[in-house]
């Protein structure tokens, strides 16, 4: 079996290719920029092909005598100047892979979504699967261009595709990582005072990628399943972060009032280069919502366990990889 993964530079791809790379043939397409430090030590085992979503001409090349399709690849962004280029590689991309694989024939596809683009109710504390998506000024630039990429999922499942969606929360990865929601542990690591209200929704890398290999073993198609572990009030995740990382944790709540000047020194940090933290004004509000993402689906389907935060934030501090 040959598979095409996009994406397999990135936090989750990486792991992905590890995941499925036992069982089959493993094809890459990489930007040229790309860097492939997260995954140097497993670089040879995989086929690479240079190209980009939006370069049909090179998804074309990469997509031939594929059998299954991994869709990892995205903009992870939370910067409101970013929406337009969100729109090109979340959305427009997910368009052009879709076409491209209608076009060869290739049949089935696991895309990598995110639980942002199942929307933000204000007054719903508990989002499944189902969840309808509404217009709300909670949903970011980067929520909408994924919620427009499933909708692109969709429409090729309509044409004839076979396809697995999967919504995962706050990947976390190894703090070395650096890369999209593992900059969560800085927050930590740079000694906020600060803990926002609401609550945190995160799983460990290395159980979603477990997880998608065992829903592409289910082999039940066409399907979209939330991939998390729990939901924490941020006070206790990051309180058992500290711990982990010997650190002091936030003591002080956010209140409403006090959002505006958290932003501001936030904002000062980072163009000092003192901070990595990607607050703004939205996620800001975001992050004092109390929020389940309910996995009660994915779980009904597999017998599954979940790595402990504990174990998870001691191996974020290692320089293992499994």
């Amino acid at each position: 079996m040959k598979i095409l993964i996009t994406g397999t530079t990135g936090l989750f791809g990486n792991h992905l290719a590890r995941k499925f790379a036992p069982y089959a043939e493993i094809h890459a397409l990489v930007r040229k920029e790309s860097k492939k430090d997260l995954i140097s030590d497993y670089s040879e085992k995989i086929i690479w092909h240079e190209g980009d979503l939006n370069d049909v001409i090179s998804l074309e090349e990469a997509l031939k005598d594929m059998d299954l399709v991994i869709h990892a690849a995205g903009l992870v962004s939370f910067e409101p100047e970013d929406e337009s280029k969100l729109m090109s590689v979340n959305t427009v991309g997910t368009a052009n892979l879709i076409n491209c694989m209608l076009q060869f024939g290739i049949k089935k596809l696991i895309h990598v979504s995110s639980v942002s683009a199942l929307g933000r109710s204000p007054e719903i504390k508990t989002i499944n699967e189902d969840h309808r998506w509404v217009k709300s000024d909670f949903n970011t630039p980067y929520a909408v261009s994924k919620y427009f990429a499933d909708l692109e999922v969709w429409r090729g499942v309509q044409e004839g595709l076979d396809a697995i969606i999967v919504y995962p929360s706050i990947l976390l990865g190894k703090i070395s990582d650096q890369r999209s929601s593992s900059k969560i542990y800085n927050y930590v690591l740079e000694g906020r005072s600060y803990y926002p209200k609401g609550s945190v929704n995160y799983i460990d890398v290395r159980d979603a990628a477990e997880l998608v290999w065992q829903l592409y073993q289910k082999g039940i198609w066409n399907e979209g399943y939330i991939l998390n572990t729990e939901s924490l009030p941020y006070k206790e995740f990051f309180e058992k972060m500290a711990r982990a990382f010997n650190k002091k944790a936030p003591n002080k709540e956010v209140k409403k009032w006090m959002l505006d000047l958290v932003l501001v020194f936030s904002w000062i940090g980072q163009k000092l280069g003192l901070s990595k933290s990607p607050l703004n004004k939205q996620t800001a509000k975001l992050s004092q919502l109390e929020l389940y993402m309910d996995n009660s689906k994915v779980m009904n389907l597999l017998d599954f366990t979940f790595y402990p935060l504990e174990e998870t934030l001691a191996w974020a501090k290692t320089n293992e990889i499994n």
